[in-house]
């Protein structure tokens, strides 16, 4: 396993893990007050967002783990970039710029997923692993500021920045 591989293995992982940690809520219906606008979504597309994240959580990793189908792999990020994309336009709309900040970095990594797992940028560059290294680099800052919207959160109450 190369250094550009061990990034994108740890980078599906992670936006695995955020995704299904975001769409299970949306599914189960719990812990929604946390989050701003899901009440005056209709419930069955509150549960439809829900589980279109949790399939791509799954879509991230297991493809390429099995070896079954990998091509889903990169289809999925696409899927989840699109997702989150939406809902940036969503907070933007509701004027929670930390919130639509959040969603792109997410839709930007999610983005990185695709293109390393297309191998769209040649292995032989040298920039190849910097990009992806780079695009790491963007996961920190959203984890901060995903961490920052939802501690300082009141139930119910949007976060304006």
């Amino acid at each position: 396993m190369d250094l550009l591989d061990l990034i994108l293995w740890s980078v599906q992982g992670f936006l695995a893990l955020f995704f299904l940690a975001a769409g299970a809520p949306k599914v189960l219906g719990r812990g929604l007050d946390r989050w701003t606008g899901f009440s005056v979504l209709p419930r069955p597309m509150v549960i439809l967002i829900g589980v279109t994240e949790v399939l791509g959580a799954v879509a991230l990793v297991m493809p390429m783990a099995t070896g079954t189908l990998p091509a889903l792999t990169p289809l999925a990020a696409i899927g989840l970039a699109v997702t989150v994309l939406m809902a940036a336009g969503f907070h933007l709309r509701e004027d929670e710029r930390a919130e639509a900040l959040e969603t792109a970095l997410w839709a930007g990594i999610a983005a990185v997923v695709a293109i390393g797992r297309w191998d769209l940028v040649p292995a032989d560059l040298d920039v190849a692993s910097w990009v992806l290294v780079a695009a790491l680099g963007l996961l920190v800052p959203a984890v901060i500021i995903n961490l920052v919207v939802l501690v300082t959160r009141t139930p119910g109450e949007p976060v304006r920045v």
